[in-house]
């Protein structure tokens, strides 16, 4: 089983301090010292630890700041380390303020960015604590699709773009070729220069097509007919079978909890995609990041119902 549904929680948790670091540091556009002061004063209340120009770097963003390093790797800083470097931060946002440098749209589509990744970062982090996941609700998971005993399968695969191509190889593999060899020299897969080897899998870890063509092989054997998935068109050679031991609840019951937390996520998104008007006017063919941009804190996502595929052996 594969419980692969950490990185969407994590980005809105960084997202998150994002934005506090974004209200303190970035500040609003041609916003005066003095007036950024009272900005910062009616949503942090925390300790003022420093002031720079009148402007007041609060505890909650020394902490927020030095989340973000540890998030990075650099945990070995001391807080008044820290606080000079948001010192430095802050002078040079005070210096693009002087020099209008705020209204590059570059640097409003960043902040902009920053905004919003961090809004939606809360929004998530609400959702998740309005919506949480019960010990229950994780005993059951496991009972139910964990705990199951199974089979587990080794086999081969070659991967070729067209129906024609598979029947091809197998006609090849009728006629005696050696399959790891035809596989290193016929399969458009990653795979393929390692002889097709896919190693060990449970079926949940393969597309349906794949895993039900493999089970119903005899061990030795390859697939007679292609078949087809989402990826191409595979031939498949059975190497060997052998009875899968589940993975203890404590083992896997912090994962499962970080999933199906995901899960009412990834749900509640689809709610809100299905009620909300969306117009996409056109998709660029690729994006360039602009060099003056600021670093983004979004990552990429995946979605909780992933399975790891042939085409990704």
């Amino acid at each position: 089983m594969k419980l692969r549904f950490f990185p969407l929680l994590l980005v809105a948790l960084f997202a998150i301090t994002a934005c506090d670091q974004m209200k303190a540091s970035l500040g609003t556009d041609k916003t005066e010292p003095a007036a950024a002061a009272q900005t910062v004063a009616t949503t942090d209340s925390s300790p003022v630890v420093a002031t720079v120009n009148g402007t007041p770097i609060t505890r909650n963003v020394l902490e927020v700041y030095a989340g973000q390093r540890m998030a990075k790797g650099a945990n070995d800083t001391k807080p008044g380390d820290m606080l000079n470097e948001l010192v430095t931060l802050e002078l040079m946002r005070q210096e693009a303020d002087r020099e209008g440098l705020n209204a590059q749209p570059v640097v409003v589509a960043s902040i902009n960015q920053l905004t919003r990744s961090a809004l939606a970062g809360a929004a998530i982090k609400a959702f998740m604590e309005k919506h949480p996941v019960t010990d229950a609700d994780v005993k059951a998971y496991y009972d139910e699709k964990v705990a199951v005993p199974g089979k587990e399968y080794k086999a081969r695969h070659i991967l070729l773009k067209s129906e024609e191509d598979a029947r091809k190889v197998i006609a090849q593999l009728d006629a005696g070729k050696d399959f790891a060899e035809l596989a290193r020299k016929e399969s458009t897969g990653p795979s393929g220069k390692s002889g097709g080897e896919l190693g060990w899998f449970s079926p949940t870890q393969m597309v349906k097509e794949f895993a039900d063509a493999t089970a119903a092989l005899e061990k030795g054997k390859y697939t007679e007919t292609p078949v087809h998935t989402q990826f191409g068109w595979h031939v498949i050679e059975l190497e060997d079978v052998r009875d899968s031991t589940p993975p203890s609840f404590d083992e896997v019951k912090d994962r499962i909890k970080v999933g199906l937390a995901n899960q009412k996520l990834q749900k509640h998104l689809a709610e809100l995609r299905a009620k909300a008007s969306i117009d996409i006017k056109s998709i660029p063919e690729n994006t360039t990041p602009p060099e003056s941009s600021s670093e983004s804190t979004e990552d990429s996502t995946e979605d909780s119902t992933e399975k790891s595929t042939p085409a990704g052996k």
